[in-house]
């Protein structure tokens, strides 16, 4: 019997593999070719004198009520230029990234064949991590001076949004920020449906960042994903007994959903936790869904968290096993 249990997993896993393989060549003849407009180095190496130009070739960079003044200083500003610097000895090259956003657009085309492929430009911003990458319909524009090297001596930052400096999280964040114009919005303030949101926003970069580890699609290190594997079950348990589901307690978020440097049970195993750690359930819950369910992917996204999880027989293994 245990033979026989094998040689069916085996069978799953072949076929399963060979249905990935066929996706990706179909994804490779897809006729996507982007160009990306370093935004960061025009308006820095621009002459004063031509800064009138630059405003009409992107006007969305420079809005109304801000006098040229604002821009000149800006351009000329020692901090500001040595910032540009630093960018430009990364990014000097931009064609490895170039290569990978190119990949990317030809699956957001395959699984998306609606969406129009969007201008990427580059910039150099405020530093805001929160918007590290902005997706709109027709533009995608990435805020270099976010991806420079956790260990960078411009970041004065926690380490635990450090971590995801590096220029490896530039796709996961394309990815992240694509995905808001693809999932249902958060309607329920309960757990569960912030669990599934942000578990159907990973499980998009599991279909369109196929051969990123699952560290990188969340922006774990490795020994921190391996603490949520090895402790799923755990964790699992610990949200039932509590009745956290459903709960519409505003600080869980804090405690399990937003960035942080550790999830917050309230135990001992807090310091070894990373944060995030509902999210990352949520991931499996929406993964467990969509290999138990024969449903399209748009309208997946488009599921109540409810739905989704009574449906997806989501069922973490005890510990030990």
């Amino acid at each position: 019997m245990k033979k026989l249990i094998i040689l069916i997993a085996l069978t799953f896993a072949f076929f399963s593999c060979d249905k990935k393989t066929k996706i990706e060549k179909k994804v490779a003849e897809i006729p996507v070719e982007i160009k990306v407009e370093r935004f960061d180095k025009l308006f820095f190496e621009t002459e004063p004198e031509n800064l009138g130009q630059l405003k009409k070739q992107y006007p969305f960079f420079f809005p109304p009520g801000n006098d040229d003044s604002v821009w000149l200083e800006k351009m000329q500003n020692p901090l500001w230029r040595e910032l540009y610097t630093e960018v430009q000895k990364k990014y000097s090259d931009f064609e490895p990234v170039t290569k990978e956003l190119n990949s990317l657009f030809k699956h957001i085309k395959y699984y998306f064949p609606k969406n129009k492929t969007p201008k990427v430009i580059t910039v150099i911003s405020e530093m805001d991590y929160n918007n590290k990458v902005i997706y709109t319909d027709s533009l995608a524009i990435i805020s270099l001076e976010l991806y420079l090297g956790k260990d960078h001596k411009f970041y004065q930052f926690p380490n635990y949004l450090k971590q995801n400096f590096e220029p490896k999280q530039i796709l996961p964040d394309v990815v992240s920020s694509f995905s808001i114009q693809k999932i249902a919005p958060i309607t329920n303030k309960n757990l569960l449906s912030q669990m599934v949101y942000f578990g159907k926003q990973l499980y998009l970069k599991d279909i369109l960042l196929p051969e990123y580890s699952d560290a990188d699609k969340i922006g774990y290190t490795l020994e921190q994903n391996k603490w949520c594997v090895e402790n799923e079950g755990y964790m699992w348990r610990y949200f039932l007994e509590n009745q956290m589901l459903y709960s519409d307690d505003q600080k869980l978020n804090n405690r399990f959903i937003n960035p942080a440097p550790f999830s917050k049970f309230y135990l001992e195993i807090d310091n070894e936790s990373p944060g995030r750690v509902a999210t990352w359930i949520g991931w499996q819950m929406v993964r467990s869904f969509m290999k138990n369910n024969d449903v399209p992917l748009e309208k997946m996204l488009q599921m109540n968290a409810k739905e989704l999880f009574e449906k997806s027989k989501y069922k973490p293994k005890k510990d030990g096993e």
